[in-house]
């Protein structure tokens, strides 16, 4: 498997359109889970993470027309630029 790690900053009154849009996104092909975790320090930093079946799944996934429009509605809601950290996954329960 393999995936990536984001952590984004987003506006906290924009966190309910932040899940809608989630809850309305399709999952791309290949892509096994998603989440996105709400930070107790500070509730305006959010980690989300996308797991894939593979390396490959991923980066079609990534570089998908279809996956850079709904990046760009994503990031529309985001203060900054997401700081994105890509890998393979080693180990899950």
């Amino acid at each position: 498997m393999y995936g990536t790690i984001a952590r984004i900053r987003i506006d906290p009154a924009k966190l309910e359109e932040l899940k809608a849009f989630g809850e309305n996104m399709k999952v791309g092909p290949g892509q096994v889970a998603g989440y996105v975790y709400q930070m107790d320090a500070d509730p305006g930093e959010l980690f989300l993470v996308a797991v894939f079946e593979s390396k490959e799944a991923y980066w079609a996934n990534a570089q998908s027309p279809e996956q850079h429009e709904r990046f760009m509605r994503f990031r529309a809601l985001l203060l900054e630029d997401p700081e994105w950290h890509d890998g393979a996954i080693v180990s899950a329960v």
